[in-house]
């Protein structure tokens, strides 16, 4: 098995894959030089108050056995750069951002940008490797609801394509699809806030490219109706909360990320991305997506709750021609420990024409989301989603289907395949609520919808000792090889 650390000076967090044989009411031990540091029915644990730069010998057993092991040295007692001393102001009103670019372009291997506790205003910020950026509790970076001030555009990908887009609040690494990463090692952690300019800042936005596109948008005519809505094309060029291009070894931990202008955190062409301990706000933002892994390898969430404006998750890979060319699938992805309280819950797609596959979820809280876990692609798409497990887990519902949104632009010529899937000892309610409704609504707790094409079907999908809510239905269509060891709670 795989035990997986991150470190600072005195803090270990320790995670590893839940094991395939592990029982209902598993707990886990952990070793610390041989003495138990901390029992947990969790798959991940935290220890506090370590030696700086001591090595340690830790192993995690489960019912006796040792599941993973290793020795782990402690980091460096990193060198503290206040902002104060670079001129910011944390008064919410003084616009910070040169002060705040100074001090994270000042800061070393061994040194963190500190952010005390004061609102800090800034427009765009970019990061570099080798660096660490700390919010204390009262702290919050706080996002203008400027369009200007996120100028100039960089080259980004949203919705799957390509293009100029405004900087984000936070911006690592540069968008290079045919190359590996740029911007490495960072580490952006504490107990404060990260703040965007949420739907204020959106709407300005949409309405700034609206004006500029007026040609384009009028040429298209009644193609506009393939988008989403009138604001789809134009809100294309929104930044996000945090933008990682082509980056590596990134560790976003203990924040609360809260009110980007689209997605809150949307790592592009990257790899080994790890976010734990966060929460997510965005219930007012259109497109406000909590954690974006897209075209992406080895990004691992867990320990986060969500109340968004969209998915909580959104996992993607490219859009129709362009993420078919480009070929980049997103893979090993795991999600665990995680709770939605508002929002669409976990989603594939619908971008995946690059593919999906290396999917892990259990130990989540989703019945309070619209769709629990949904797997979804245009007819256009092309690309697969293979190789989805989700165990131990509560979920509202699970989908693959087929949506009509977002369908602009050339279609590949053959639809997606949706396959090989496990479901395992999930509980699916059949009960979710639409954001603008506060009633419950009755609905397929299993609808499984494949594609009309021969070779197409959503197919292979297990679900082994699973249950279904009283009222809960199963809904199948265009689907084979589905088995179903289920069984209805009174």
């Amino acid at each position: 098995m795989n035990l997986f650390c991150s470190v600072s000076d005195t803090r270990l967090t320790l995670w590893w894959d839940q094991p395939e044989q592990v029982t209902a009411n598993a707990t886990y031990t952990v070793l610390l030089d041989g003495k138990t540091g901390r029992q947990t029915d969790r798959t991940h644990c935290t220890l506090e108050g370590l030696t700086p730069e001591r090595c340690y010998q830790v192993c995690v057993k489960m019912d006796q056995v040792c599941i993973g092991e290793g020795i782990i040295t402690m980091g460096k007692t990193p060198r503290r750069l206040d902002v104060r001393d670079f001129g910011a102001v944390g008064d919410g009103k003084t616009l910070n951002t040169a002060a705040l670019q100074s001090a994270l372009d000042h800061c070393g291997k061994d040194e963190e940008v500190w952010f005390p506790a004061g609102v800090y205003l800034t427009g765009a910020l970019r990061l570099h490797s080798d660096m660490k950026v700390y919010l204390d509790r009262e702290a919050v970076l706080m996002g203008t609801d400027n369009p200007e001030d996120y100028l100039p555009k960089i080259w980004s990908r949203f919705e799957g394509v390509e293009q100029e887009c405004y900087q984000s609040l936070l911006n690592l690494g540069t968008l290079d699809h045919t190359a590996g990463p740029n911007c490495r090692n960072v580490w952006i952690y504490g107990e404060g806030r990260i703040c965007g300019g949420g739907q204020t800042l959106a709407r300005r936005t949409i309405e700034t490219e609206r004006e500029r596109l007026k040609e384009v948008l009028a040429a298209l005519g009644d193609r506009i109706k393939e988008c989403e809505n009138d604001d789809t094309i134009p809100g294309r060029a929104r930044g996000r909360l945090i933008n990682l291009s082509n980056c590596e070894n990134i560790r976003i931990s203990g924040l609360t990320l809260e009110n980007g202008a689209s997605w809150n955190v949307h790592m592009i062409y990257s790899r080994n991305i790890i976010t734990d301990h966060c929460i997510f706000r965005s219930e007012e933002v259109w497109n406000g997506d909590g954690w974006d892994p897209d075209s992406s390898e080895k990004c691992t969430l867990f320990a986060c709750e969500f109340h968004t404006g969209d998915d909580a998750v959104a996992i993607k890979s490219g859009k129709n021609p362009e993420g078919n060319a480009i070929n980049r699938p997103t893979r090993s992805i795991r999600i665990f420990d995680c709770k939605s309280e508002y929002g669409l819950g976990i989603a594939i797609g619908s971008e995946m024409s690059g593919g999906v596959e290396d999917v892990h979820i259990w130990d989540c809280d989703l019945e309070h989301s619209l769709y629990g876990v949904q797997i979804k692609g245009t007819k256009k798409r092309g690309g697969y989603v293979k190789n989805v497990t989700i165990r131990h887990s509560r979920l509202s519902r699970f989908l693959c289907c087929a949506v009509l949104y977002n369908d602009d632009g050339e279609g590949s010529p053959v639809p997606p395949v949706f396959s090989d899937m496990v479901l395992e000892r999930v509980h699916l309610t059949g009960w979710a609520r639409n954001y603008w409704e506060p009633e419950l609504h009755a609905m397929p707790g299993i609808d499984l919808t494949g594609f009309d094409v021969p070779g197409h079907e959503t197919c292979n999908i297990r679900f082994e000792d699973c249950t279904l809510g009283k009222e809960a239905t199963i809904a199948l269509s265009h689907c084979r090889q589905i088995h179903l060891d289920i069984r209805q709670t009174e």
